[in-house]
């Protein structure tokens, strides 16, 4: 007869106990709720708070004058809450350029094997963001013309222990813009992995591309990150190369980013702790 194999025989050992097989969810896709700039599939848990500083310094090819853009600075502070595991919340304020901006992440799909065999784990993202800039030209100031949104559907899957892959369809719309030529809606693709190279170390690549509109051209430049996670109990240190200096959603990609092979990058980090408000009695998915 032939041999059955482990998985199998677990299965069949189940079912003839009368036990239906349980669902195993995949964990730690990405390690973080971000992978640079772009989200990632994770939420926070139910309870559980996320305090991020992100930070950008100026652009190397800046020179000695700026200590190779050490002189600068972007800030970012960021507050993030998982209401139930598959919804959480987040409000927070960027210096360059100035502007609020909260998010609501939605968990539709998560992958898991078992019981319920997914292949994927979707989620989708609004981001609104509120331009806090002071004008003084001739522009129309109401509060509905500082408003941009940015729909985001996040689709990833972690294919071995060590390496995960996402990909982000975009559409960002801006309620005012400077010129007749430029759009309010605008689309975009992002690709973003992580490849883990220890227990708590991996790095990380993303990119984002801005379909070609009458306002962006095939010299726009769009936006690349190449960085490295650094799990250290309850924080995540991230440190990478990015030729963004913003890190709202909106700006990121319809900005035009440096590039890359003139200098302009962009060294940063995030700073990410979490603290558990309460646990839940029960598991929310």
């Amino acid at each position: 007869m032939p041999v059955l194999g482990t998985a199998q025989s677990n299965m069949l050992d189940q079912l003839d106990s009368g036990v239906a097989p349980a669902t195993d969810y995949t964990t730690a896709t990405f390690k973080s709720t971000r992978v640079v700039n772009a989200q990632s599939v994770e939420n926070l848990s139910e309870g559980v708070l996320d305090v991020r500083i992100d930070h950008r310094f100026g652009p190397v090819n800046e020179g000695g004058y700026t200590f190779f853009g050490l002189d600068e600075a972007n800030t970012r502070f960021q507050f993030d809450y998982g209401i139930k595991d598959w919804l959480q919340v987040g409000i927070g304020r960027s210096a360059v350029p100035k502007s609020y901006g909260g998010n609501i992440k939605l968990k539709f799909l998560r992958q898991s094997t078992g019981k319920v065999n997914m292949p994927i784990s979707l989620v989708y993202n609004l981001f609104t963001n509120v331009d806090a800039l002071n004008y003084t030209g001739p522009r129309n100031n109401d509060f509905s013309n500082r408003l941009s949104y940015v729909h985001q559907i996040v689709i990833g899957r972690k294919f071995s222990e060590n390496f995960s892959l996402e990909l982000i369809p975009t559409l960002i719309h801006a309620n005012l813009v400077e010129l007749s030529t430029q759009k309010n809606d605008q689309y975009a693709m992002g690709i973003a992995m992580r490849q883990k190279i220890s227990k708590r170390v991996s790095i990380n690549l993303e990119y984002f591309y801005l379909y070609p509109t009458l306002s962006v051209t095939d010299a726009f430049t769009n936006s690349l990150s190449l960085g490295m996670d650094i799990e250290t109990g309850g924080h995540v240190f991230q440190i990478f190369l990015t030729n963004s200096l913003a890190m709202n959603e909106n700006d990121v990609i319809t900005d035009r980013s440096e590039n890359w092979l003139k200098g302009g990058i962009h060294l940063g980090f995030n700073i990410s702790r979490v603290f558990t408000t309460y646990k839940p009695k029960h598991n929310s998915i």
